[in-house]
């Protein structure tokens, strides 16, 4: 029953609390505080703009204008001009300018110049952060020079050999570097300017840099490039394209043109100012009086802004909810150069309790607030991985979070900047990188008193004396370690009693997790992927029934613990070992487990029987996306079978892998080892409940496969397909685009098959011979990349070149059998390699980019009127030039052949 005294004694507080409120905002009216609105009162008219699809990377973050390009081109022609003078034959070129205004941006339209690339043997770019690491910045360096890494297996991490071989990766190479967001000198001077000095004559050097006295301190050339400010109509066009949904709300955009040049106007012209406004107003409706808001907002009247606290960040971070605002700020400890996956990130925001709502959704949730400050610009998407997994913060952004939670947090970043503060003042979150310092190894005891600690993110070794424990951090949430030696802190790692994040990944010291985890009652992240030393999981991690991911890629695990299914609040689940203990299997242990939403099941070779495969229960999982199916490889390097496999075994996995049915909601799928003869029956057309909703689909490793299934050409919603070695496949026939006779929903009847497949890759399908694609057949008519290597094609498919007219990027590598290659309409750039027999290529007319390596038969280029770039590699045992270069006309020629070639040229007579 409830209390009546305890119910007065709690209003009677609040009612004190709401008069000393009262009075603080009497006395406040003094100090000319701003009044910020409410963030529900902010967001009343926010449109239904966040839960549009689109993807933030694709036109929405480039630079705009002519001005870029003028750039461009002056540095290009400083860069790429001969200097008849050796003693200064590395010139070093500086791009100047404020944070945010695009100089990064600059010096990679340089870089990735078609004359640039044609100028230089080697390009290199190095990204530098404000406290570098020697020993990585070097070896970076070494490898983007293909040079050799010294030590065994090339991990030295010794400057004094590192130095010497990075000399000798760019001795006498005409090299082309790129030094990335320079805040000092040292880096020049002290380190890279003595290995740099051996590259040939010409090699040339641009620096990017917030500060003159860094390009004086290099003695770079005298103007210095100083990156101006956008123009009102570049800096317009580039805020409409963060806004614009689609193209039809265009004329709704322009008419808010005057309210948007009043803003640019504040932004000062800097592009990430413009990005970050245009992130914000994309979530508002189109109408004047949500821009006027952001117009009008106070922030930007504040007189004395301190440097870090850019006016337009401050805005939209004020206009974040309250959870997305920690969310974000808690981005900002993320290591500049680790890669952390948006479900660790949002493991550590869960752990935290920043994810407010269904219990049931809170990782769903989770990649919501990650998708929005992608939206908003906020965070990008790190373009060398596919999707939007991975993101990065700009420095500018980084530095106004940083110090947001200057108070409450700190990064300390490649050793040394900001570990003096660890004595003076107390933390709620820390993140520390120690990788590659070698002379100042983080000590753990220099911790000990960060007593209030919630959240501890380090990267790389420390070192650990006796008495060192984790027992002075019991607030601790959430805990990420990479690539440290953690096991001597492992008995005492049950005394993190609220810890609910735990990732402890590439700790290779580590061989076993504690037995008495089960003491850690509230944990409910668990990542020991990279741990290869781990060999057990306790028999105790079932009692953790608050677990919702747990990952275990990369370990030595070979059995799962009985009572596996006590663990129903499991949301992703990777590394899950399947095996045989008699009547048992560890399949059994999944039935339960009806929250999954993300599962990776390995070593399913092992599975004796179908039954036991039912009982996983994988088709009623309605949540399940993604599902990963992973046997033990039977091909060797060759992409050919390495053991047989005996016919009971191909059908004994067949019927295991029949029984591991997805529900029809499944939208990612990879399977990867597979040894039966044909791939599951419910991939076929003929499949009771087709997967509808499935858009990525990788194949990998199908030693017995002879056939691809005949349903994938129904898929509404593929737009990738990967099959990477499959041996016994020799002809991909009429059944791969089976027509859609067998589909439930006659609206899809007049489809063409594939009708959502952007990219296709058929890779080291070492015995194909044929493709079946007859002109008359529809399909993939949205296809705008396809990869064939590795196979004996004799032909491409005339269907291919008469259907697929989007396809834009077109690879072929090492196709024994192909003589020609023809009527490809729509192709703009096409890669090849190794094509011994290879003849004629002809009437490609928008083909701008063409590269030829290894291709010794062919004679004829015809009907390329658009080409602009052509590379030509590997004309080492040639005599002279290839006669097809008299049909063609590139701007820009690269060519890589023999001595005995460039001295026929130099006469005259190649």
């Amino acid at each position: 029953m409830r209390n009546p005294l305890h119910t007065h004694n709690i209003g009677s507080r609040i009612k004190t609390l709401n008069q000393k409120l009262d009075d603080i905002f009497k006395r406040g009216s003094s100090f000319n505080f701003i009044k910020l609105e409410a963030y529900q009162d902010r967001m009343v008219t926010r449109s239904q703009a966040v839960d549009r699809k689109t993807d933030p990377l694709l036109e929405r973050s480039r630079v705009v204008g002519e001005k870029i390009e003028d750039d461009t081109r002056a540095l290009v022609k400083v860069l790429t001009e001969e200097v008849a003078d050796d003693s200064d034959s590395i010139m070093i070129v500086a791009i100047v300018g404020v944070g945010g205004i695009g100089k990064t941006t600059l010096s990679k339209k340089v870089f990735n110049d078609e004359a640039i690339q044609g100028k230089f043997a080697k390009k290199i770019w190095l990204s530098i952060t404000q406290v570098f690491n020697e020993v990585e910045l070097l070896r970076t360096a070494i490898t983007a020079a293909n040079g050799n890494l010294p030590g065994s297996g090339g991990g030295s991490q010794d400057k004094a050999l590192l130095v010497p071989a990075l000399a000798d990766a760019v001795r006498d190479k005409k090299i082309f570097l790129v030094l990335d967001d320079m805040w000092g000198t040292n880096e020049w001077n002290n380190l890279l300017m003595a290995p740099f000095s051996h590259a040939a004559s010409n090699s040339r050097i641009l620096v990017t840099t917030r500060h003159e006295t860094v390009a004086l301190g290099m003695k770079a050339k005298h103007p210095y490039h100083h990156v101006g400010k956008l123009g009102p109509e570049d800096a317009w066009t580039l805020l409409k394209k963060q806004v614009l949904a689609t193209e039809k709300s265009e004329p709704a955009i322009d008419m808010l043109k005057d309210i948007g040049l009043e803003i640019i106007e504040k932004c000062d012209g800097l592009p990430l100012a413009i990005k970050v406004m245009g992130g914000l107003l994309c979530q508002k409706d189109k109408q004047r009086c949500d821009w006027e808001k952001v117009l009008n907002d106070a922030i930007w009247s504040i007189s004395r802004m301190p440097e870090e606290l850019n006016y337009a960040i401050y805005i939209s971070y004020g206009d974040l909810s309250p959870s997305l605002k920690q969310c974000f700020l808690h981005f900002s400890l993320k290591p500049k150069k680790t890669i952390i996956h948006d479900v660790q990130l949002v493991g550590m925001w869960i752990g935290e309790g920043f994810v407010h709502g269904d219990s049931d959704r809170l990782e769903e949730l989770g990649i919501e607030y990650h998708k929005e400050l992608i939206l908003r610009n906020l965070i990008e998407s790190d373009t060398s991985y596919a999707g939007q997994y991975i993101c990065n913060m700009h420095d500018v952004v980084r530095s106004f979070a940083q110090y947001v939670t200057r108070d409450e947090a700190l990064v300390a970043h490649r050793g040394g900047t900001g570990n003096s503060k660890l004595s003076l003042q107390r933390f709620l979150r820390l993140s520390i990188e120690t990788r590659g310092v070698e002379s100042d190894e983080f000590e753990w005891r220099s911790l000990h008193e960060q007593k209030s600690l919630r959240s501890l993110i380090l990267v790389g070794k420390f070192k650990i004396q006796s008495g060192d424990s984790l027992i002075p951090f019991s607030n601790l949430r959430t805990l990420h370690i990479e690539y440290a030696n953690f096991a001597a802190l492992f008995k005492s790692l049950y005394q993190l009693k609220h810890l609910r994040y735990l990732a402890l990944r590439e700790c290779n010291d580590i061989k076993s997790l504690p037995e008495n985890i089960h003491k850690m009652k509230f944990l409910q992240h668990i990542s020991v992927a990279g741990c290869q030393n781990l060999v057990k999981l306790p028999d105790t991690i079932v009692k953790l029934q608050g677990l919702r991911y747990l990952e275990l890629y990369s370990t030595s695990v070979s059995s799962m613990p009985r009572g596996f299914s006590a663990l129903t609040n499991l949301r992703i689940l990777w590394g899950f070992h399947t095996h045989m203990d008699g009547d048992w299997c560890s399949l059994e242990e999944l039935q339960p487990l009806s929250q999954l939403g993300e599962i990776g099941l390995a070593s399913l070779e092992n599975v004796s029987a179908a039954s036991f495969a039912t009982k996983a229960r994988l088709s009623e999982k309605v949540y399940l996306s993604c599902m990963a199916l992973y046997c033990k490889s039977r091909l060797g390097d060759d992409g050919l079978v390495k053991e047989e496999v005996s016919e009971q075994d191909q059908g004994t996995i067949m019927e295991v892998f029949d029984e591991l049915h997805p529900p029809p909601y499944v939208q990612d799928i990879r399977i990867q080892g597979y040894f039966g003869r044909q791939l599951p029956k419910w991939m076929m057309s003929t499949a009771t409940t087709p997967l509808n909703s499935l858009r990525i689909l990788i194949f990998e490793d199908l030693a017995c496969c002879t056939q691809l299934p005949d349903g994938l050409c129904q898929l509404p919603y593929l737009d990738y397909l990967e099959v990477n070695r499959a041996p016994a496949i020799k002809r991909v026939g009429p059944e791969f685009l089976h027509p859609y006779s067998h589909h439930h929903h006659a609206s899809f009847q007049a489809l063409a098959a594939f009708p959502r497949l952007n990219k296709m890759i058929f890779r080291k399908m070492v015995e194909l011979e044929e493709w079946d694609w007859e002109e008359e057949v529809q399909a993939m008519p949205v296809l705008e990349e396809l990869i064939i290597h590795g196979c004996k094609l004799r032909r491409i498919p005339l269907g291919l070149v008469s259907h697929a007219r989007a396809l834009k990027k077109l690879t072929i590598w090492s196709i024994q059998c192909l003589h020609s290659l023809e009527n490809f309409a729509s192709v703009v750039e096409l890669d090849l390699y190794d094509l011994p027999e290879l003849t004629s290529i002809s009437n490609l007319p928008k083909l701008q980019k063409l590269a030829i390596n290894c291709c010794p038969k062919l004679e004829s280029l015809q009907e390329m009127t658009a080409l602009r770039r052509l590379v030509l590699t590997a004309y080492y045992n040639e005599k002279r030039l290839p006669l097809f270069l008299q049909t063609v006309k590139p701007s820009h020629l690269l060519l890589d052949c023999s001595p005995g070639v460039l001295a026929s040229m130099a006469l005259g007579k190649a």
